[in-house]
């Protein structure tokens, strides 16, 4: 019989049972009384026990499962059932299953996608399998949730942006940091998207028409961001940060006047729903972007102004209420930022503007997979990355500003950093 090797490379005896034993068994009770709790709760109308019932299940799933177990989702389920998603979306599967309440068979789908039926078994089976489809005989499924909602191209695109921008970065990132001596990149044109994707571009020169393979990046990585933002708790909802006391009282009513410029808004979603939930607001609502990106709008609310702008130069809007960056500096080294940031604390006047900037803040402790998994994909793509709350400080007191406060709710993965001149 082979005698499985059970010492590590520091020389300790490890029993090789650990990996097919569960991870943490001995916390199964507490976290089966949690969710009950939390069930409980979330019936009875309590929306925050939604967020808490989510991370309590999924602690609970890795407590119980195996290492083995963990290893081989890692290994073979997740990275298989990404590309099964993608494929499927080529295919129009999606949107053939979401269309109709009656349970579609894979002979039909074959017959109208012209795949062949026995790919197309293997594919939907994974799919059920990994919660994207629901079974409901033999080669036959329906649809749940996920399923319409990857049947709509504003969440779809995510597959394809990610695949053709960010995946083989992914998988370099090990390469790249052992080539280099195991230190965060910092600069965007030397970091394992370059090496990932063998390319000399950066990231944003690449999406934006520089990859033969993926000629419909930009578009679909703005897909991408604006289903990001959807559903979450948003700053400007009452309960997260006092718009009126801290932004609108005191603000200048003039025809000239601007409230908000919204630098690098994309299409606007944030002035938008700012002028729905705050209507009577006074003041003008700048939104600043590529000409790119701008040219990409298909409506907007008559209330808010596009302006071509490139915010590595300066500012054209002088003595703004509020200079607003949403998801900008994690896109950016510290130098980077610190350019950025200036060209806007230079157009502020004092005693009345101030920059709110809409970001993670990372928790030393506690942190939330959202964040961790964000920080390193902005480290893969853009040699950036999401900052601790003294990373924030450091970097905003370095151009001549402060913190005021750090605004955020508990279910929210996003706060709102208030700065006003030092």
């Amino acid at each position: 019989m082979t005698r499985i090797n059970s010492v590590n490379e520091n020389g300790q005896e490890i029993d090789p049972k650990v990996a097919v034993s569960p991870t943490a068994p001995h916390q199964l009770a507490d976290l089966l009384q949690e969710i009950q709790s939390q069930a409980n709760a979330f019936t009875n109308g309590d929306s925050l026990a939604r967020l808490q019932l989510v991370d309590s299940a999924r602690a609970l799933v890795r407590a119980m499962e195996t290492p083995q177990e963990a290893m081989l989702r890692a290994c073979w389920a997740e990275p298989s059932y990404f590309a099964v998603i993608e494929t499927c979306i080529d295919l129009g599967i999606f949107r053939l299953i979401a269309h109709t309440n009656e349970p579609k068979s894979v002979a039909d789908l074959a017959v109208v996608t012209g795949a062949s039926e026995e790919l197309l078994e293997r594919l939907l089976k994974h799919l059920a399998t990994m919660g994207a489809l629901v079974e409901t005989g033999l080669n036959e499924y329906t649809h749940n949730g996920l399923t319409k909602t990857l049947s709509l191209q504003r969440y779809s695109d995510a597959w394809p942006a990610i695949n053709g921008s960010t995946m083989g970065p992914v998988y370099a990132l090990p390469k790249w940091l052992k080539e280099n001596n195991y230190k965060s990149p910092t600069e965007g044109k030397n970091c394992p998207f370059t090496m990932g994707n063998k390319t000399e571009y950066s990231f944003f020169e690449y999406i934006n028409g520089k990859s033969a393979d993926y000629p419909n990046l930009g578009p679909q990585f703005n897909n991408l961001m604006s289903a990001y933002h959807q559903g979450r708790p948003s700053w400007m909802d009452k309960g997260f940060y006092p718009v009126k006391e801290k932004l609108i009282t005191g603000a200048k009513s003039g025809s000239e006047d601007v409230l908000i410029v919204d630098v690098g808004g994309n299409k606007g979603h944030d002035l938008e729903e700012f002028k729905s939930k705050w209507p009577d607001a006074p003041g003008r609502l700048i939104l600043q972007d590529q000409p790119h990106v701008l040219k990409e709008i298909r409506s907007l609310n008559p209330a808010v102004e596009p302006m071509v702008h490139d915010f590595y130069t300066t500012q054209p809007i002088k003595g703004a209420r509020a200079y607003f960056l949403h998801s900008i500096l994690h896109d950016w080294n510290d130098t980077i930022c610190q350019d950025i940031l200036k060209k806007l604390v230079a157009a502020m006047t004092p005693g009345y503007s101030k920059i709110l900037i809409n970001e993670n803040v990372v928790p030393d402790r506690g942190a939330h997979w959202q964040a961790t998994s964000l920080d390193f994909i902005m480290m893969i793509d853009l040699a950036a990355k999401e900052r601790t709350e003294k990373q924030w400080h450091n970097l905003i007191e370095s151009v001549g500003l402060k913190i005021t406060k750090i605004w955020t709710r508990i279910d929210s993965a996003e706060s709102l950093i208030e700065c006003d001149l030092a």
